[in-house]
């Protein structure tokens, strides 16, 4: 095997890259990984004490990320502040079709939890910083070009410029940096004219740990617990999707005016809405990666495909992703191969792509049904909830779905398991 500067770059110190990064320091911790990103690090960036602002964005952790979280030995700390969901309610607005899911009907404390997302970072990096990964920040992958035996990867710090050699290049930089293009993977993008709102809201009454999605005549919205953990409280993390013109009036509006159009949509399960946050937004699009893999790269995380937030898999889907890349890098290890062969990571690729491909059409499906205002379908939809509600084998799969227990992975210690099995499921 040729002689590199390092067996692995990382481009992108984000959620995925860091998560990524810290599983080889646990699953292979005799692998070289620098990890590339664009923003500074340090011990003083991670303080001891973390107090969540009202405005922080948050992910949605289903239960399974929960497991490899777990594994990874980070779930301790990162629990302090991730709100469970205990209950899942979906709904059609103006219709009389609902589901609901309860995390003690499968045995589970819950069914998911709600993390800001620079806790989340903040995690990482704390337990990062305790390992052998090297970190070159701030600083930027710019190009690749392929080497025997492995790849150059052009670095740009501060004003300098210089090639590290490496076994593979992962890229895990998100969906708009632009490095999957100059590399020349073929992305498709179907826009879905919509936009996605993303905010904090306050309620009349408590959200009892409860997550809602609600479909409307104008797009679904979702309203997951935000807050503590321990006690049930009135803020909800909002995720609501917008065509460019109901966007451009509802962010025109008031405060006040804003709470009364999702008041308007969302109804008055959790009483009224009484104070939104900072708004923030951006377009909707699925976008996928056929061949998300060559010899000496692997495109991840959002690089490699990106959802529509309806029922909040996109983390969920690039967490499992990268822990099956993880056991692929640890089998071509023990083998003596280099991680960059492309037979590595194409047994990566296709043990991946069931779980990206039923994902990407349980997500889009769920748009396309509840976008379709036709009377055949909008009654379709009510016997669809109503039999989901009733059904226990469609219930207990349309949790699965939600709770990310599914299908089979490795955890980072090489066991084959079912995530279905850890977590007590059949």
């Amino acid at each position: 095997m040729a002689t590199t500067d390092t067996d692995l770059i990382i481009a992108g110190g984000g959620l995925a890259g860091a998560t990524l990064a810290l599983a080889l320091s646990r699953a292979v911790p005799e692998l070289r990984v620098t990890v590339v990103e664009s923003f500074p690090l340090s011990p003083d960036a991670v303080p001891e004490d973390y107090q969540p602002s009202y405005d922080s964005r948050s992910t949605a952790l289903a239960w399974g990320s929960r497991l490899i979280f777990e594994e990874l030995g980070l779930w301790q700390r990162l629990s302090e502040h991730a709100t469970p969901i205990e209950h899942i309610h979906v709904s059609d607005r103006g219709r009389f079709g609902a589901t609901r899911l309860n995390a003690s009907d499968h045995s589970q404390p819950a069914l998911g939890y709600v993390a800001d997302n620079r806790w989340l970072g903040l995690c990482l990096m704390r337990e990062l910083l305790a390992t052998g990964v090297q970190w070159l920040a701030p600083a930027e992958v710019v190009d690749m070009t392929p080497q025997p035996g492995g790849v150059g990867v052009s670095i740009k710090e501060g004003g300098d410029l210089r090639t590290l050699t490496a076994q593979c290049l992962v890229v895990a930089d998100g969906g708009r940096s632009g490095l999957r293009e100059k590399l020349g993977f073929q992305v498709r993008q179907q826009s879905y004219g919509q936009n996605a709102l993303i905010a904090n809201v306050s309620t009349g009454e408590s959200h009892q740990f409860t997550a809602f999605e609600r479909f409307t005549s104008a797009g679904p919205m979702a309203l997951l617990p935000h807050g503590s953990p321990r006690r049930a409280g009135n803020q909800s993390a909002l995720v609501w999707t917008l065509t460019d013109e109901a966007l451009a009036e509802v962010l025109s509006l008031s405060d006040a005016g804003k709470c009364q159009r999702l008041q308007e949509r969302f109804g008055w399960r959790l009483g009224r809405f009484n104070r939104i946050g900072e708004c923030s937004h951006y377009p909707l699009t699925l976008t996928t990666v056929d061949e998300p893999v060559r010899a000496g790269v692997a495109l991840v995380g959002n690089a490699a495909h990106a959802l529509h937030p309806v029922a909040g898999q996109g983390f969920n889907l690039a967490l499992r992703g990268l822990m099956t890349l993880v056991e692929q890098f640890r089998l071509a290890q023990s083998s003596g191969r280099s991680i960059g062969d492309l037979r590595v990571l194409r047994r990566y690729q296709e043990q991946h792509r069931q779980d990206w491909q039923q994902t990407v059409q349980f997500s889009d499906s769920l748009i396309r049904v509840f976008g379709d205002g036709s009377v055949p379908i909008l009654a379709a939809r009510d016997v669809g909830l109503v039999g989901l509600d009733m059904l226990p084998g469609a219930k207990r799969w349309f949790a699965r779905k939600a709770m990310g227990t599914g299908g089979r992975r490795a955890d980072i210690h090489g066991r084959g398991s079912s995530v279905g099995e850890l977590s007590g499921h059949e």
